[in-house]
């Protein structure tokens, strides 16, 4: 029987039929949705992947030229230049701000860096020796910050992303491979009832049509015998007048007693 596959407990009617088209109409639009919004996800997905890689790449030549850098300072002052800074450091000059960027539906945090002006609490750091190497120090590790900044902001996107289209990619298996062929399935079994419905009312009909055609051909046989009995005693009656006369006298003289001699 077709439509045997899994499908919902429906009454087989031509209103469930409607309905069980309008769901299935609207399963394939949604699937369709989701199915761009999945693939638009996992393009800026693997465009932030790559980016990502050129993050750490970058990340690791800027941490590697800023340790030699700390080094020359060291060198160059010749004391702990970490504790120096701290201790003249009141307020952060560099600072970090947030975004959103809107992915098809899907929010992603962006952190962005900036630099404050007219604070600068440690700008007598290094005036008695080692100033240009600690001026080169500082940008090399705002350079550094602002890289981690950037690979921040992509790991986190990353994060985001890998969730949302997991559950996209859920959604989309489900109504391809669930809700869709139970749909199916179901508007399948409607119609093959629907259609038994049909031939068993075709049948009714062909059955009624065929009594009612027999009760007709009686009636129209019992009335042509009635009549055909009607003919023939009116036949008969009408012979027995006919020899009546006949045996009457010859002079039609019935009142005549006979003459006896």
């Amino acid at each position: 029987m077709s439509g045997s596959g899994a499908r919902e407990a429906v009454f087989p009617t031509r209103q469930s039929l409607g309905l069980m088209k309008s769901k299935l109409k609207g399963a394939q639009t949604g699937h369709d949705l989701l199915k761009r919004k999945s693939e638009a996800l996992t393009k800026r997905f693997r465009e932030i992947t790559r980016r990502i890689d050129e993050a750490k790449r970058k990340m690791g030549r800027v941490m590697q030229i800023a340790a030699f850098s700390l080094a020359e300072v060291t060198y160059a002052v010749g004391g702990d230049i970490g504790y120096q800074i701290q201790e003249s450091a009141k307020q952060a000059r560099f600072r970090v701000r947030t975004k959103q960027e809107n992915v098809s539906g899907v929010f992603l945090p962006q952190f962005e860096s900036f630099t404050t002006e007219g604070n600068n609490d440690f700008g007598l750091t290094g005036l008695g020796k080692g100033g240009q190497q600690v001026q080169r120090c500082r940008e090399t590790y705002a350079r550094a910050v602002e890289t981690l900044v950037e690979l921040a902001s992509l790991q986190t996107a990353f994060v985001i992303l890998d969730e949302v289209i997991k559950v996209v990619n859920r959604r989309v298996n489900a109504i391809e491979h669930v809700i869709i062929p139970r749909t199916e399935n179901t508007i399948k079994y409607i119609n093959s009832e629907l259609d038994e419905l049909d031939r068993e009312e075709f049948y009714r009909l062909k059955k009624v049509s065929g009594k009612k055609q027999r009760d007709a051909a009686a009636e129209d046989k019992a009335r042509d015998d009635a009549k055909a009995v009607a003919n023939k005693a009116a036949d008969k009656k009408e012979n027995q007048g006919e020899e009546d006369s006949e045996s009457q006298d010859l002079f039609g003289d019935k009142e005549n007693e006979d003459v006896i001699f």
